[in-house]
């Protein structure tokens, strides 16, 4: 049975349409629907009703290269964040170079890590550097990352190499 995107998604909605992530399904088009695996990775980091701030986007990341691999990852990652933006009417927030480059650094850290660990918190203490906002900024010059470049596609790191890089 084939069913529309909406119809399947409409026990998540309030009786207003909106779900948990304040967005209105009913007027959403199939570009703006977040995939269900980015959907499912939000509704697990939001479960405390934090705000999603940076923390919040590292841990998202961090479940989805450790469930999905960190090629599958960036495109679970980029194609949900880009959606999400659009639904909200804030496509313009979506950065391409910025979500890939952050999939990037915590897969590395992920490899590297000598005690991988099933708990956020753990990693995320074994590395601080994850939740620093700046952190790009020790790979990227500021005009490139804010260059209409850097965010409709992928910019490399024109500062520095990226760690794995320095081989």
């Amino acid at each position: 049975m084939n069913h529309d995107r909406h119809d399947m998604d409409r026990h998540d909605m309030d009786q207003h349409g909106m779900d948990q992530h304040g967005m209105d399904q009913r007027r959403m088009n199939h570009d703006e629907v977040p995939p269900p695996a980015f959907r499912a990775l939000m509704a697990e980091v939001t479960a405390d009703g934090q705000r999603f701030g940076h923390r919040q986007h590292v841990e998202l990341t961090w479940l989805a290269v450790r469930r999905h691999g960190a090629s599958h990852a960036a495109e679970l990652v980029g194609e949900g964040i880009r959606r999400t933006a659009t639904a909200a009417g804030a496509p313009q927030k979506f950065h391409v170079t910025m979500t890939r480059a952050w999939v990037e650094l915590v897969a590395h850290h992920l490899t590297a890590d000598a005690g991988p660990s099933d708990d956020f918190d753990t990693f995320a203490a074994r590395h601080p550097e994850l939740l620093d906002k700046a952190l790009l900024s020790r790979f990227y010059r500021p005009e490139t990352l804010a260059g209409a470049a850097a965010r409709v596609t992928w910019v490399a790191p024109d500062l520095a190499p990226f760690p794995w890089q320095h081989a």
